[in-house]
């Protein structure tokens, strides 16, 4: 008979996490593109239709303008698998946008591509990274 270690068990019983994480900067967006509320709202709830992502909740946030040029947006929407964020800076011409959802079937690297389509930066730096366990 074999002998089981409780540690052993622990390890049997822990689910497996897949965890991905997306995350970029995106330079060189038309101002017009980063300061449509409505737009980027529409945009990130596509991408996550895209990916396979579920919406729980969006919290949206257009700042307040700066010296005549239109403020910042953020919007944020916590989904079933984790979250995406996109903020935005149109003083700089400049978004960031951070895309990380658990799960075998969701595709936040489609997400994430879907978004940089549409705001159609000049230059992308991305990043991803492996969060599960």
């Amino acid at each position: 008979m074999k002998n089981t270690t409780s540690t052993q068990v622990m390890q049997q019983q822990i689910a497996k996490v897949i965890g991905k994480h997306v995350y970029g900067n995106l330079n060189g967006i038309e101002m017009k593109s980063l300061t449509d509320l409505n737009a980027l709202t529409k945009l990130v709830v596509d991408s996550a239709k895209a990916g396979n992502l579920h919406i729980l909740e969006l919290i949206t946030k257009k700042f307040s303008d700066v010296n005549g040029i239109p403020g910042g947006i953020s919007v944020i929407a916590l989904i079933e698998e984790s979250h995406i964020a996109l903020h935005t800076w149109p003083e700089s011409l400049y978004a960031t946008l951070d895309i990380y959802s658990c799960g075998a079937n969701t595709y936040p690297d489609i997400a994430f591509k879907y978004i940089v389509s549409k705001l159609n930066p000049k230059k992308v730096k991305s990043w991803s990274a492996d969060r599960g366990n």
